[in-house]
């Protein structure tokens, strides 16, 4: 995470001129921004998927109120963590902050001009500028604090206006509510909330033992797992480790899950991948099942897992 007291907004860090002044696309329900601190601003939702074309008004909604940027991509696992967390978190300040939602793969300008190199990678926009946030997965206690701080930076530069859903006044009372979570899975997003990633893998292998069918359950299961191999691990010195011992299995497998948590899926690949063409045959096996593992967390949509299963099969045979 960058320095987690926020500061100023770091002028330049993020060049963000090309996409400022796009002429917009104009259509209806897009928010637009009152003058003015403490103004209210009517927004289509307090989540919004924004693209390349659209930005410029987000852009200027960071005028009034400040704006909390996510960068994910489909095949991110740790994304798929992570957002919930941001969303539910925005909805409880009621309008104080508005989420913007970019796929990097979808919207390359957005993610080159905001250096993107590693997802989930979280950013905020205040008057115009970028504050940098934190890049990874990270506890909902931590996401808490930093957006209150967030808020306190926005005050100071005069950004204070609230986002008023179109409509939220005319809303039915007694809509419908979304289903309950299953008691297990519950019990496995309260511990992630918690921080108590062991808990929740607990409750997501009982889940699995009840129905082994249940890939909500599957998918989450692989990504707490990460998340608590990754949780207080040090990126530079699990890569100096590695450095260090290119045929330590367990360093080897730091490094590779802080790539993947960090969306350079690539990479940990191809590192694991190497290390398993070098081992002898009776010591592969942690290696192969890290593997697995880790193509189950990314998605075997994804072309890069396909390639990887490819040359890994070509390692077996």
């Amino acid at each position: 995470m960058s320095d987690p007291s926020l500061g100023a907004a770091v002028r330049g860090a993020v060049d963000l001129s090309s996409l400022r002044n796009r002429p917009a696309p104009g259509a209806p329900g897009e928010p637009q921004a009152p003058e003015g601190a403490g103004a209210a601003v009517a927004v289509p939702s307090l989540v919004l998927d924004v693209t390349d074309d659209t930005f410029p008004q987000v852009l200027e909604l960071s005028r009034t109120v400040p704006i909390v940027v996510d960068l994910w991509a489909e095949w991110c696992g740790p994304c798929k963590q992570l957002s919930p967390i941001l969303e539910r978190v925005v909805a409880e300040l009621g309008g104080r902050l508005v989420l913007a939602k970019v796929d990097v793969d979808a919207n390359p300008q957005l993610s080159q001009a905001f250096r993107a190199q590693s997802i989930p990678m979280v950013v905020a926009l205040v008057a115009g500028q970028p504050v940098p946030l934190f890049t990874g997965a990270v506890p909902e206690q931590q996401v808490r604090e930093v957006f209150a701080q967030l808020l306190q930076v926005a005050a100071q530069n005069g950004v204070t206006g609230t986002a008023v859903v179109d409509g939220e006044e005319d809303a039915a009372p007694g809509e419908p509510e979304e289903a309950p979570l299953p008691p297990l899975h519950a019990e496995a997003y309260d511990a992630i909330e918690a921080g108590d990633f062991a808990r929740a893998i607990v409750a997501y292998e009982k889940a699995l033992a009840e129905n082994p069918r249940d890939e909500d359950a599957r998918a989450g299961l692989g990504q707490v797992r990460l998340l608590d191999r990754v949780q207080g691990l040090d990126l530079q010195e699990a890569r100096a480790a590695a450095a260090a011992a290119p045929a330590d299995v367990r360093a080897q497998l730091a490094v590779a899950d802080l790539d993947v948590a960090g969306g350079h899926v690539e990479d940990a690949f191809g590192r694991l991948l190497d290390l398993f063409a070098q081992l002898p045959t009776d010591e592969r096996g942690p290696v192969r099942e890290r593997l697995l593992e880790l193509f189950g967390l990314v998605g075997d949509a994804d072309p890069r897992v396909a390639t990887a299963r490819g040359r890994l099969a070509s390692l077996l045979f």
